[in-house]
Formats: structure tokens, sequence, C-alpha cells
């Protein structure tokens, strides 16, 4: 098979467009979660949540964080796992990969985080697990402290999961297909029986061919990727993608694109986008394709971050030029802009554009004004 070689721009141009955001906009909240295969939950809301910023990065200001609420709770087009939301249409796709978690990257001999010890100790408190669901399946939904702990062997973690028996039980067996998230109470989700959540009838996809087929579809919406991309939370840690090699100019190594995203137009836009945002999901990518260095810096102490606590990187047309670090005060009603970090010089059409992404933000937000602070 020829090797396709992309100058950078066009390399960009490519993942701009697969990800939605250029000129063009979709008009609806399916199309875009089953075309970006998922959305990231995140519960921290300096401006707002990840999902409902990365929708509106896409939909506009026609987009209202209820749509995605009514098509997890009561239409049921999408569903939630381990804090990834999917189409439920893609279920079948999933069922497969679901039943033999948690498992190891079988070339790699990696495991996906928690790793093996998930197994172990869902063996050991088997009798918990049937606890639960037999509670669920008299009780259902409950909320994760409606659940008793009789765990026998407690969950050991060094990092804030420790001890917590009841969350973690119900979490891996939300990923092994066995539960499913119902609803929310505010930020508490509701759990039941996957039986009760799910389509009653779902044809499973086997294993190999689910996986064969998502490999492309990630691709579709990537554009461009190395061979193996950065994989979700509680999966595999890295996917396989499926398309045609390439090489780009300035970078070593192989990609992999998208055949149906070649000599495609291109119009570009001005997009503020999430810190979870799968155009910049992968670093390492972000960096070699758009020269974009970035970190989330809110888990570091405010005087060593760069950016901002929770900075949103800035998209125009084909390259990212910066980061935004600003809050939604909502007592006073302003988006309050700390500063905008400008990794290349803005011009004046840049410095328009993204004010008036800005006064959207506030727009949709329901907020007042935005409000810049001098330097």
């Amino acid at each position: 098979m020829a090797v396709h070689r992309l100058t950078k721009a066009q390399a960009r141009r490519i993942a701009v467009r697969a990800q939605l955001l250029e000129a063009r906009r979709p008009t609806d909240l399916l199309e875009v979660v089953s075309h970006l295969t998922f959305l990231q939950l995140d519960p921290t809301a300096a401006i707002a949540p990840s999902a409902d910023l990365v929708a509106w990065t896409r939909l506009g200001n026609s987009y209202r964080p209820a749509q995605l609420i009514y098509a997890l709770e009561r239409d049921r087009t999408l569903y939630e796992v381990r804090a990834i939301i999917r189409p439920t249409a893609d279920l079948g796709l999933y069922l497969a990969q679901m039943a033999a978690w948690p498992f190891a990257d079988e070339e790699k001999r990696r495991w996906p985080p928690p790793g093996s010890r998930a197994q172990r100790w869902l063996e050991e408190n088997d009798a918990f697990r049937r606890d639960v669901l037999d509670l669920l399946r008299r009780s259902g939904p409950l909320m994760s402290r409606d659940v008793p702990d009789t765990s026998v062997v407690p969950w050991e973690s060094t990092g804030w999961t420790g001890n917590r028996n009841v969350t973690q039980m119900l979490e891996f067996l939300n990923a092994r297909g066995e539960l499913a998230v119902a609803g929310r109470v505010g930020r508490q989700r509701l759990w039941d029986l996957a039986e009760r959540v799910y389509p009653l009838v779902v044809e499973v996809v086997p294993l190999a061919e689910a996986r064969r087929g998502l490999a492309v579809r990630r691709l579709r919406a990537l554009g461009i990727a190395r061979p193996g991309v950065v994989g979700v939370a509680g999966e595999r840690q890295l996917e396989e993608v499926e398309g045609e090699p390439a090489e780009v100019e300035g970078t070593s190594g192989s990609w992999v694109v998208d055949p149906t995203a070649l000599g495609q137009e291109f119009e570009g836009r001005t997009a503020l986008l999430s810190p979870f945002d799968r155009l910049v999901h992968d670093r390492v990518r972000a960096q070699e394709l758009f020269d974009f260095d970035y970190q989330l810096e809110m888990y570091k102490p405010a005087h060593k971050r760069r950016w901002g606590y929770f900075a949103l990187p800035i998209l125009h047309d084909d390259r990212l030029v910066g980061k935004l670090d600003a809050i939604a005060d909502r007592k006073v009603s302003r988006l309050r802009v700390h500063a905008i970090h400008e990794d290349v010089r803005f011009t004046r059409a840049m410095t328009k554009s993204v004010h008036a992404e800005l006064e959207d933000l506030a727009s949709w937000l329901g907020l007042d004004a935005v409000e810049v602070e001098s330097a």
C-alpha cells in the first residue's frame, strides 16, 4: 500500500475536520457522540462540565446540557460506563469487551488500571458481588450510599479509592456489564441491573470483530494518529486504529490516516476546547502536529501553574494558538478571564474571533458579561 505523504498543515486539517471542529457545525448531539465515539465525563466545572463543553464546542449555543441528560436517562440513546458516554447503538460492539474486563493488552502484556488485581479482588469478594446484585434486583435503582459493604477483603489503593469497597464493586460491575447507571440525583449515580437499563435485545459482536470495527471508527474520529493511540480510562492503555499508512513532514515514525479524510476541503473557525477534548487528549500528538505544549494544571499548586487551573486550549483555523485561563463566576454572573496566553502572536482577526467565542460561551452559560482582567 502506498504511503501518503502529508505536510503538517494537511495533517492538522485532517485532525480538526475529523473532530467536527471546522466551520460547518453538526446539528445533533447523538450525531456528534456517534462520530466522536464517546464523551468523557469529569466533575470539574470551573467553566462547565467537560462533556457539555465538548458538545457546545461542536454544536454551539443550540446545545443544552438537558439534552445530554435526556439522552442518558429518558430515551436511552446514550449510556454511561465508568465516566465514558457512548451511543447505545454501539453497545453491541462493547459487550464482549465488557464481559472480558479486566483484560490485558495481549500483545504488550500490559493491564489497564486497576490492573489484574481487580480480577483477584472480585474473586475474593464474590459473595459481596452477589449481595449487591441481589439487593439491586429487589430494590434498585439505588445510590452507592444505600448499598451495604459486605466485602471480606478491602480494596487496597494508595489513592482516594482505598477501602472504598462499595464504590469499587459498583464501578467494576459496571465495567463488566452487570450493572448500569440508571440516572443521577445531583452528582450521585443511581445504579441498577444492566438488564433494566440497556436494551433487552442487543447483538453481541465477537471481541476480535468488534475491535476491528472500533479501530476504523476510532481513526474516523481522529483523522490521523499513530498506530497505537491513547485509550480511555479503565480500558486498554493503547488502542489500535485502522487506515492507510502516512508520513508527516517534520515528524519521525509512521502514522495512520483515514483515507476518506484525504483531499477534503477545509474551512476553519475559532473554538475554545475542554482540556479533555480529544483533539488535545494525546499531548504527544498535539505537540507533534500542532507544536502545542499543554498540560492540565488543576492538580498543581497555584504557584507552579503556567496557564491556569482549568485552561482551555484555543483553536484557530488549523492551529492551536493559545490557552484561556477563565472561570464562570455564577455568583456575580460573569465569565472572568484571568489571562489569554498567546502561543503565537494574535492578529486582530484572531483576537476578534477569540473574544466573539468568549461572548458566545458566556451567553451559553447564562452569564451576563465577560470580564477580562487587565494584565
